[in-house]
């Protein structure tokens, strides 16, 4: 792509951008939004409260999960199935280390092997 064209392209996306941001200025709702988010900012600092402290006061149980989640435990691996098409032999595994996955990296390469899951 030319340079000119790509400014001609940069400059429609800009102009594009800058009228959905002029509709954006003029949404009631948003006004509100931000409104809403300037009085609660300022009323979390009159009584000292935080964004997390607000959130457990409000519902306690949801942030000791989010706290839980961060803290540790990671998700479970997915079972993944693969199905070698020259011999119809299928194979399910949570990770990358079975011995005939393995095996038919080697073999195939680990780019065709990644093609066979199922």
């Amino acid at each position: 792509m030319s340079k000119l064209a790509e400014f001609k392209a940069l400059e429609a996306q800009l102009a594009e951008q800058l009228k959905q941001l002029d509709a954006l200025k003029n949404d009631e709702g948003l006004k509100r939004e931000i409104e809403f988010e300037s009085k609660l900012r300022a009323l979390m600092a009159e009584y000292g409260m935080s964004l997390r402290g607000i959130m457990t006061l409000l519902d306690p149980q949801p942030v000791a999960k989010a706290e839980q989640k961060v803290t540790g435990n990671r998700r479970e691996r997915q079972v993944k199935t693969y199905k070698n098409p020259h011999t119809g032999e299928i194979v399910q595994t949570k990770g990358g280390n079975h011995k005939v996955l393995k095996t038919w990296k080697a073999e195939f390469g680990a780019n065709v092997v990644e093609g066979w899951l199922q």
